[in-house]
């Protein structure tokens, strides 16, 4: 009996090791917001904020952009070939730097009237302990209508590539993370319900302007030297 006890306590012990806060991943629940497509391959314009259609309205216009599966499943910006996550850390405030993707594959999105937000699903962190206290957020979404890129990790190389659009919503911080006490949280629950921190805000996908590569850094700099030595 001695030998079961101690077993059984070394099973929690271990199993609290592994113990993962849990979030709602959904965009309209408890709130709405909405997730936007670019104008075209030339849109380098990053939009956040809530708009007339979203909860906590602050007046934002995302112009002609359409919302993420507006157009039907498939094609390019379709609900089913744009994916999202949901990144986290422990703690408020947390820095970008530090947050990590929820556990299990990125969601889609949804047609029709609910377009611009994605399928529900609820989302565990390895890095935020049951019931805690409170923890930062970020939700990210990024085209993947060529299908090679179902993973942020390899999403977030292609976008600074400009291969693709993406695009984040701000930082935001929830409170009473879901475990054993609490139940799993919406994107909206935050003790700090306002506009500058009251959970999840709209954005939009855009392309990210490629910064020059070494090579072509050093490129230019030789064809420079060339020109000033031709002219003296």
């Amino acid at each position: 009996m001695k030998k079961l006890i101690l077993a059984a306590v070394a099973l929690t012990s271990a199993a609290s090791v592994f113990a993962q806060g849990t979030v709602i991943f959904n965009n309209r629940t408890g709130g709405t917001t909405h997730v936007y497509a670019p104008l075209g391959p030339s849109d380098t314009v990053s939009i956040t904020g809530n708009g007339a259609n979203d909860s906590q309205s602050t007046g934002v216009s995302y112009g002609a952009r359409a919302a993420l599966g507006a157009s039907g499943l498939t094609g390019q910006y379709g609900a089913s070939t744009t994916l999202a996550i949901l990144l986290g850390a422990n703690g408020a405030g947390a820095a970008e730097s530090s947050l990590l993707p929820s556990s299990g594959a990125p969601v889609s999105f949804r047609t029709g009237t609910a377009a611009g937000g994605v399928a529900n699903s609820t989302v565990t962190f390895a890095n935020i302990p049951l019931d805690a206290a409170h923890a930062t957020f970020e939700m990210i979404a990024w085209d993947n209508s060529s299908g090679l890129y179902g993973t942020w990790a390899q999403a977030s190389v292609a976008w600074q590539e400009g291969l693709i659009a993406a695009g984040k919503s701000p930082l935001f911080n929830l409170d009473n993370i879901g475990g054993q006490a609490n139940v799993p949280q919406t994107l909206f629950n935050t003790l700090n319900n306002s506009a500058a921190n009251g959970g999840l805000q709209s954005f939009n996908l855009y392309f990210a302007v490629p910064e020059p590569t070494t090579a072509a850094l050093l490129g230019l700099g030789a064809a420079g030297l060339l020109i000033f030595r031709r002219r003296k």
